[in-house]
C-alpha cells in the first residue's frame, strides 16, 4: 500500500552561503578634534669642539651641568630632565684630497618634559644663556589623549554611516541600519613638533603650541536590501 508523504522542509541556506550572496556597501570613516596641548617635550643640549677629546669632554660636561642646574631652578623635577643622546665624534678636513684629523666633537643632548607648556620660551632661554648652542625640536602633545580620540572614533563612525546612507539612498535601496563589519584603522601620530630653526633667531622666545588633531578612521560594512 502506499501512503503520499509530505515532503520534508528543505533544511536552511548555511549562514556562509548567505554572507556570500549578500549586497554590501564598503565605506570609511574619519574623525577629527582639536585640543590644546598640554605638555612639550624639549630636546637641547651641548656640542663642544676641541683637538684634545679630554678637554672638549670636560668642557661639554661643565656646560651640560650648568644647563641641568639652571633648569632645576625653575623647579623643573629632576626626573623630568634626562640624557637622550651622548655622542664622541672624530673631525676631519680634505685638502688635496688628504683626509686630515681636526679635532673631537662631543655632543651631549637632553630631554625636558614640561607639564606647563607657557614655560617652553622660558626652558629654551634659560638653557641657551647657560651654554646650550643646539636645541633640536620641541614637541607639543597631550598627557592624556585617550579621551580625545574617543571623540574622534565616535565622529569616524558616525562618518562612515552618513557615507553608506548617502550611498544607499543613491542607489534607491535600503540599507541595513547597523554595520556588519566595522574595524578601527591606525591612529594618526599626534605629537606635533616645533621647528627649532624657526624660533632661533628671536629672544625672548616666542613659543606657539597652538592646537592639536587628533584624528581616529574605521571601515565599515554595511549590507543593502
Amino acid at each position: 500500500m502506499y501512503y503520499n508523504q509530505p515532503l520534508s522542509p528543505a533544511p536552511p541556506a548555511p549562514a556562509s552561503l548567505y554572507r556570500n550572496n549578500r549586497h554590501i556597501i564598503e565605506v570609511s570613516g574619519e574623525g577629527t578634534v582639536s585640543a590644546a596641548p598640554d605638555r612639550a617635550v624639549i630636546e637641547l643640549g651641548a656640542i663642544t669642539e676641541n683637538t684634545s677629546l679630554r678637554i672638549a669632554q670636560r668642557e661639554n660636561a661643565a656646560t651640560v651641568t650648568d644647563v641641568i642646574n639652571s633648569l632645576l631652578q625653575l623647579n623643573i623635577p629632576k626626573e623630568r630632565i634626562q640624557t637622550v643622546a651622548y655622542r664622541i665624534e672624530m673631525q676631519y678636513s680634505y685638502e688635496d684630497g688628504k683626509q686630515i684629523f681636526t679635532g673631537y666633537r662631543v655632543t651631549h643632548l637632553l630631554q625636558i618634559t614640561l607639564d606647563q607648556i607657557d614655560r617652553t620660551g622660558l626652558v629654551v632661554d634659560t638653557a641657551v644663556e647657560h651654554g646650550a648652542n643646539s636645541v633640536l625640536n620641541i614637541q607639543f602633545s597631550m598627557a592624556h589623549p585617550a579621551a580625545y580620540y574617543h571623540q574622534a572614533l565616535s565622529l569616524a563612525v558616525k562618518n562612515a554611516e552618513s557615507k553608506a546612507m548617502t550611498i544607499a539612498t543613491t542607489l534607491a535601496v535600503t540599507l541595513v541600519k547597523y554595520p556588519d563589519n566595522i574595524q578601527e584603522e591606525a591612529r594618526t601620530r599626534e605629537p606635533v613638533p616645533y621647528q627649532a630653526l624657526h624660533y632661533a633667531a628671536t629672544a625672548p622666545t616666542p613659543i606657539q603650541p597652538g592646537q592639536l588633531k587628533i584624528t581616529a578612521s574605521v571601515r565599515a560594512q554595511y549590507s543593502y536590501v
